[in-house]
């Protein structure tokens, strides 16, 4: 897969979020360095969701600022984020079930305004599998298959920064094991954000990581700096 035009830092600054009057975040901060990977870990319910959609735009922020390599995206819509480089894998993938592997990506190539067949290739040498699937229709396909082709659409948009909400959830250990390839051949290309309950996936993967409990950040640091004892505390259910 070729590099973007480089990867981007993420910056974000005592980021609130409110779902009316119930607070969702609480002055959350951390950066992410171009090419690096940023696990955010935490229970169900800590916030993490929320933030990847806060950083798309797809929910206003009540406080705070998202950058992206300097520039201030906190009130900019999410088409223009995505312009920009911003790609996200939602949890539940979110794939087009009514089309096919092949038009599910090449959709997304055509929408970012990039060469269908030199984008859509280039995601697909990551997972190889999807070509046996080329002309299935995506609601046809099982659940690790649909995290692959979700992976794989947002990689054909050549992100900078590429957002991951629990890639590994309900998904069989040898897929799991390709998607841990992948995100760990994306070193120094793309910037990532990991969202994950699994903490060793996460670790093996992560160069830092944030620790959310209750949308607010109670851990972070370096990953040799982890306190498995410490994070796991905020993990465990």
């Amino acid at each position: 897969m070729p590099a973007p035009a480089h990867p981007a830092s993420l910056t974000v600054t005592g980021l609130d979020q409110h779902y009316g009057s119930a607070q969702v975040l609480r002055n959350v901060g951390f950066s992410v360095a171009p090419g690096t990977c940023l696990a955010v870990l935490g229970r169900n319910g800590a916030g993490k969701t929320t933030l990847l959609r806060c950083l798309t735009g797809l929910i206003p922020v009540t406080r705070g600022t998202v950058t992206l390599d300097d520039v201030d995206f906190t009130r900019q819509p999410c088409d223009r984020r995505a312009r920009s480089g911003l790609a996200l894998v939602p949890q539940g993938r979110e794939i087009f079930a009514d089309l096919s592997v092949a038009e599910n990506l090449r959709v997304a190539a055509r929408a970012h305004g990039l060469d269908r067949s030199g984008a859509v290739d280039d995601a697909v040498s990551l997972f190889p599998a999807l070509r046996d699937l080329w002309h299935r229709p995506g609601g046809n396909l099982s659940g690790g298959q649909q995290q692959q082709l979700a992976m794989a659409r947002a990689l054909a948009t050549r992100p900078r920064v590429l957002l991951l909400d629990e890639p590994t959830e309900g998904i069989q250990p040898s897929i799991v094991s390709a998607i841990e390839g992948v995100i760990a051949g994306l070193q120094g290309r793309v910037t990532v954000v990991l969202v994950e309950q699994y903490l060793a996936f996460a670790i093996r993967l992560a160069d830092a990581f944030v620790v959310l409990s209750r949308g607010a950040v109670v851990e972070q640091g370096l990953r040799q700096d982890l306190n498995h004892d410490a994070v796991s505390r905020h993990i465990a259910v």
